[in-house]
């Protein structure tokens, strides 16, 4: 009977996915559960491609495996022979990539010996193949856990992980930064601590984020027992982190640690960030919405309405393309478990009142990643033992031209036979992608000004032209008659 039930909801999520502008793929495993599953994560190379790492207890290893176009690569074990690494359903390895260039980090076990310290993976080749692994220095004799990564615009990794004294004490969020592409790294800078506390929940991981010259740790404190979240913001690539404020108001207090963190991106001057609370005496899933600049919630909120059996919701991860954003998180109903997600491709307008599901039972932790109109999510799924990947299709926001694109970009004909011509007045460097109607790129480069393309071979139908100008994105649908 409980089949039946289900196979009934998925093929109602079928229709609630395409209603809300998102056509999904079946789902499949990345691999068989010979690699385990434990606390995916994901980014996406220069092609949009997924790059998935992950967590096996038994040999406290991390894997990593990559889409080729048609299938996922076998994973391939990082952490040589002379190294364990921490990893379980609530933290492991943490990537991020720029391009090509992918960056794995990993903390080094037993946790409680000072020597064993965070170790970077680096690869050029969009994970085609890894260096030796690289210790981050600097740490003295403190001990150190949790490691989060991200790239500055230039594609250097910036690096958060949780510090403590010799006794396991003073626990506080640092960041260190590498110039060289992760061969070397500066000394850590302090970045948490902004409110009345003297030490961080020392048992929730947390998030590093960056935009620009602007990166935020997102963290959950620990003021005599209240676990909210808060973030140190640099205005300077992650040199210095000089301001922070509170993204969550609920004050929550508990004697217990969550083992539960944050997560958020940076659009402009807005810090956007999701995380779990159980401040109202019920485990639930926040999104909050802040300005850097001034340290203010502009708006602070549920996920989700009220849901009829709902339990608790937990371990939410949140990602953008332009102005596109989803999160997904985990929640039980009526004693099953959800991988739900809320989208939009206009954060501008909110999310909408309704949320998809895209897949059900024995979830426990999920990540998802946006690129060029598409979306992937990556979960663990412990009935099969596997890390489960599903891939959905969006149409990219349609702006027209409108005024910045006006006064900087000239985009003709349109219609257009075999010829488009972009022509970018002020000589700045761009780059250019064209989507198909069904969100895949089917085109990429880079100018200056004047820039022609031959379009002939292109299907007639409708485009879209994503132009990425001085961390400015503008779309405008094209049409090949």
């Amino acid at each position: 009977m409980r089949k039946i039930l289900l196979l009934s909801l998925i093929c109602i999520n079928t229709f609630v996915s395409a209603q809300s502008g998102i056509t999904w793929t079946m789902g499949m495993n990345i691999s068989t559960n010979t690699y385990s599953n434990m606390h995916p994560r994901m980014a996406l190379d220069s092609l949009g491609n997924p790059l998935v790492v992950w967590g096996k207890m038994s040999n406290e290893s991390a894997y990593f495996s990559k889409w080729n176009g048609t299938a996922f690569t076998t994973p391939v074990k990082l952490n040589p022979s002379w190294m364990t690494i921490a990893t379980a359903s609530w933290q492991s390895a943490d990537i991020a990539a720029h391009g090509d260039t992918v960056y794995v980090v990993v903390k080094r076990t037993p946790e409680t010996n000072d020597t064993n310290r965070i170790f970077i993976f680096t690869s050029f080749n969009g994970g085609n193949s890894f260096n030796t692994p690289v210790e981050l220095g600097f740490i003295a004799d403190s001990i150190s856990r949790f490691p989060t990564v991200t790239t500055d615009a230039t594609g250097n990794p910036i690096v958060a992980y949780m510090k403590f004294n010799a006794s396991f004490m003073d626990s506080r969020w640092v960041v260190a930064k590498s110039t060289d592409y992760g061969n070397t790294f500066s000394t850590d800078v302090k970045a948490s601590g902004w409110g009345s506390s003297t030490e961080v929940c020392d048992c929730c991981p947390a998030a590093i984020v960056s935009s620009s010259n602007k990166s935020a740790i997102l963290y959950r404190d620990n003021n005599s027992n209240i676990r909210d979240i808060w973030t140190g913001i640099s205005n300077n690539d992650a040199a210095s982190f000089s301001t922070g404020f509170e993204v969550d108001n609920n004050n929550w207090m508990v004697m217990s640690c969550p083992s539960s963190g944050p997560d958020g991106v940076i659009i402009g001057d807005t810090l956007y960030s999701t995380f779990m609370s159980s401040g109202s005496g019920n485990y639930r899933t926040y999104f909050s919405k802040s300005s850097i600049s001034t340290g203010a919630i502009g708006s602070f909120s549920n996920l989700t309405g009220a849901i009829p059996g709902l339990s608790q919701q937990n371990y939410p991860r949140i990602e953008t393309d332009g102005n596109a954003m989803a999160i997904v998180w985990k929640q039980t109903v009526s004693g099953v478990a959800q991988l739900p997600i809320l989208f939009t491709n206009n954060i501008s307008n909110g999310f909408p009142a309704s949320y998809d599901t895209v897949d059900l039972d024995n979830i426990t932790n999920a990540d998802v990643a946006m690129k060029n109109g598409k979306i992937y999510v990556v979960w663990q799924d412990d009935a099969t033992g596997t890390v489960k990947y599903r891939r959905g299709t969006y149409t990219p926001m349609s702006t027209g031209i409108n005024k910045e694109f006006e006064n900087n970009f000239s985009i003709f004909p349109n219609p257009a036979t075999d010829k488009l011509n972009i022509i970018s007045p002020d000589n700045k460097i761009f780059s250019l992608n064209i989507l198909n109607s069904f969100g895949e790129n089917i085109y990429s480069t880079k100018a200056t000004s004047n820039l022609q393309i031959e379009t002939s071979s292109f299907a007639s139908g409708l485009y879209f032209i994503q132009v990425n100008s001085q961390n400015k994105l503008f779309t405008q649908k094209f049409i090949k008659q």
